[in-house]
């Protein structure tokens, strides 16, 4: 199915470009996100019209993005959870937690969406996680996940 994209997507395109994508992904998530518009030949001109528009608006969302990564990227944060005796913890850390603790350290709010850890938390130490706050902007954190109590 043919659409218009009226922002920049990750690793689909950028704003103003016609593609080609599955008919799901389509109408089940760019275009219920207002992220595309069907390529008809009325869509075409308005979104060649409004292009100028859109770009500015995506700059604008980068730059509030940039500012965003450069308050978090690097920072290194704690979670203290309950642990086995072999340091494995009981179930792991999720991107909602941290996303909370982002939100509650930073008063930065950040979807848990955005949040893609490198590897799944599931035991002590340090771990990176990629924040990808826009298509062109990441931020890279570290969570360090330390033991409360071991129970045996």
């Amino acid at each position: 199915m043919k659409v218009i994209l009226l922002e920049n997507v990750k690793r689909i395109g950028s704003i103003g470009e016609v593609i080609d994508v599955k008919r799901g992904y389509a109408r089940n998530f760019l275009i219920a996100n207002k992220k595309a518009l069907y390529a008809s030949k009325e869509n075409i001109k308005e979104v060649e019209r409004i292009k100028a528009e859109l770009s500015k608006k995506d700059n604008e969302i980068k730059k509030e993005a940039l500012s965003i990564a450069d308050q978090i990227n690097g920072k290194e944060y704690i979670v203290n959870k309950l642990s086995t005796e072999n340091k494995e913890l009981y179930g792991s850390v999720k991107p909602t937690e941290i996303s909370k603790l982002i939100k509650d350290e930073n008063k930065i709010d950040i979807k848990p969406a955005m949040i893609q850890p490198v590897e799944e938390i599931k035991a002590i130490g340090k771990f990176k996680v990629r924040i990808s706050l826009h298509s062109e902007v990441d931020a890279e954190i570290t969570i360090n996940v330390l033991s409360t109590d071991t129970i045996q």
